[in-house]
């Protein structure tokens, strides 16, 4: 009974402080949908491979996306002429470097700027690595044929001027994007509350104390939990805080670089969008980027 009444204060405790920061990243989100298009972006992206690059890291300032809508944000912008790498960079950094997750990631652990400067210098350090080097890799678009022949298709209709949408079109977008969103990312948090709550109530301090002593092995199970919880990025960060106790800042970090970019969910995107070695590929490139960068991290905060 003891154990129970546990789980169930550290689980809704993580529930409750998430769901306000959630909240406001969906609607954001759905202004952002509604109003800024991709063509815009398309035409201020530097031409330089290394300076779009940097643009893609820094433009998930303005774009408050979940990763769990990145992927079709970054198909249509390929679509419209965005280079690969910026494309990836942004895709990669997108979900973390944006103020509604940074501002999360501060209130959740405490008011700590240093680790919200950890974790948007390692994001944007790991994505310009990945992006620059699939770059070298790939120097054609890595698209599935289907969604090509989609996007070519629909090319011409893109070049015929649409009256502007009434702008109580555009709210009405914006609250039905907001509330689809909500309920798409509603359950990954909840089901990573509840992991998170049992692995803290079920699984013995001692046992995690001994993964967390070697930096190696505890960077690489953080990352594991990140990949199979699939949390949003809006609402990870008090998941991540709650293994403190038990985890070094630099496991953490990689718990929240590699999460964002990288999980269940959008890997069947990708899968869907890309062709398959591109995925493995980068994949690759985000674990042993992330990986290197915890323990970095940890020798440094050590």
């Amino acid at each position: 009974m003891t154990s129970f009444l546990q789980l169930n204060t550290i689980f809704l405790s993580m529930v409750m402080e998430a769901i306000p920061f959630v909240l406001v990243g969906v609607l954001i989100s759905g202004l952002i949908q509604s109003f800024i298009t991709e063509r815009w972006i398309a035409r201020i992206m530097p031409k330089n491979r290394f300076l779009s690059s940097l643009f893609g890291c820094s433009v998930g300032i303005l774009f408050p996306s979940c990763e769990c809508g990145i992927v079709p944000i970054t198909r249509r912008l390929l679509g419209k002429g965005v280079p690969l790498n910026a494309g990836i960079a942004f895709m990669l950094t997108g979900p973390i470097v944006n103020p509604i997750v940074l501002f999360s990631t501060y209130v959740a652990f405490g008011n700590d700027w240093r680790v919200v400067a950890i974790r948007a210098g390692m994001a944007f350090a790991v994505a310009l690595f990945v992006s620059v080097t699939i770059a070298m890799l790939f120097p054609a678009l890595p698209l599935r044929q289907a969604v090509q022949e989609m996007a070519a298709a629909s090319t011409p209709l893109s070049e015929i001027p649409r009256a502007p949408m009434p702008l109580h079109r555009k709210l009405g977008s914006v609250l039905t994007h907001s509330v689809e969103e909500f309920f798409s990312v509603g359950k990954y948090l909840v089901l990573g509350a509840f992991i998170a709550a049992c692995m803290q109530t079920f699984i013995p301090t001692s046992s995690l104390l001994h993964i967390g002593s070697n930096p190696v092995m505890a960077s690489l199970v953080m990352m594991g939990l990140a990949f199979t919880m699939s949390l949003c990025s809006e609402a990870d960060a008090f998941i991540a805080s709650s293994f403190r106790s038990s985890f070094s800042l630099g496991s953490i970090s990689a718990f929240l670089v590699f999460g964002p970019m990288i999980d269940i969910k959008n890997t069947l995107m990708l899968l869907g969008t890309f062709k398959s070695k591109f995925v493995i590929v980068l994949i690759a490139l985000v674990s042993i980027s992330t990986l290197a960068g915890s323990l970095i991290v940890g020798r440094l905060i050590g």
